[in-house]
């Protein structure tokens, strides 16, 4: 399923074209006989995804000196590349050798921790994808692509935010047109509160515009978009945990000598934990500067939560028709 839709992602973005050309023209390394690798991702340099794709290239320039040349495009979008899946394709001709993407609606594991409510804490999820859950959604990818998983990264928890009216229970959500993330249309069907799917960016200007009322995500992200300029209340619903599987182009990993295979590992390891803990100090830091822009956030209470859940208990039996019972199992379905 992922090969095809790299495929068409592929056809419809012009591999060799002047996107391309003009974005990444990083095809050879300055110094002969030095590997090139270029980490790629979908946020600021100065985020904790930004700090994690660091690490990794300090590690390996540390490591391996002259012999690695490491080039970093923190933001595809920021020269020119289609949000979406476009590192799918950026990895898999080569072009990028290291991205994170989230592939939540396109495996199943990833889809299941995604599920809404499942988790009261990002240490409750991190344990979950660190184990058996992680573990299958690496095995899925790998066997329906070329890439190797070699970790995740994390999205974390995921809260709502509108530019209406503070939203304390599933009734004063209704009637909003709030953007979901893909995985969580169906959670924002039955609240009531469904808006457009569409990616990121395309949505700011549509809640400037008041077209759009709000979007749901974590705290981090709402500041690194500026959406906190055109926002004005946040419920810290917690309501999903998102995974960004970290990947690398199978074929040209098993290349490599095992040193440089062994150093990348060891790097992403690393990586994957210095990101978990910059995300959960820029949680704290983001709320902070939503608060002082004027931004109101509501907290809510274990028994308001509780009616949230209530409202997506349909979602837990339409996974458990959907998803494997050893799957679900693993969060407790």
């Amino acid at each position: 399923m992922l090969r095809r839709q790299f495929l068409k992602s592929a056809v419809a973005f012009g591999v060799g074209g002047s996107v391309i050309d003009a974005g990444l023209n990083v095809a050879r390394a300055q110094r002969r006989g030095t590997e090139l690798i270029i980490l790629g991702g979908y946020a600021p340099a100065e985020s904790s995804f930004g700090r994690g794709l660091d690490l990794i290239g300090e590690r390996l320039e540390a490591r391996f000196g002259d012999a690695a040349e490491v080039r970093y495009v923190y933001n595809v979008i920021d020269i020119g590349y289609p949000a979406g899946n476009s590192l799918l394709w950026l990895v898999d001709t080569g072009l990028v050798t290291l991205g994170y993407l989230s592939m939540a609606d396109q495996v199943a594991a990833l889809n299941i921790a995604a599920l809404p409510f499942l988790f009261p804490d990002e240490a409750s999820a991190r344990a979950v994808m660190d184990g058996p859950l992680g573990a299958a959604a690496a095995a899925q990818i790998e066997s329906e692509t070329n890439y190797l998983v070699l970790g995740f990264f994390e999205n974390g928890l995921r809260h709502i935010s509108n530019s209406v009216r503070p939203v304390r229970t599933p009734a004063d959500a209704r009637g909003l047109r709030i953007r979901p993330h893909r995985s969580q249309l169906r959670l924002f069907e039955l609240l009531g509160a469904a808006g457009p799917v569409l990616q990121l960016p395309e949505t700011i200007p549509l809640m400037a515009a008041g077209t759009v009322d709000g979007q749901e995500n974590p705290f981090e992200n709402i500041v690194s978009y500026g959406i906190h300029d055109v926002q004005r209340y946040y419920t810290t619903t917690a309501h999903s945990y998102l995974s960004r599987p970290i990947f690398v182009n199978r074929e040209r990993f098993d290349a490599w000598p095992a040193d440089l295979q062994e150093e990348m590992r060891a790097a992403v390891a690393d990586a994957v934990r210095l990101q978990r803990e910059v995300h959960d100090r820029e949680e704290i830091g983001a709320r902070r500067l939503i608060k002082a822009a004027g931004g109101e956030v509501v907290d809510l209470t274990a028994e308001q939560r509780a009616e949230f859940v209530a409202v997506a208990e349909p979602i837990y039996a339409e996974a458990r028709q959907t998803y494997p019972a050893e799957l679900l199992a693993l969060v407790g379905l």
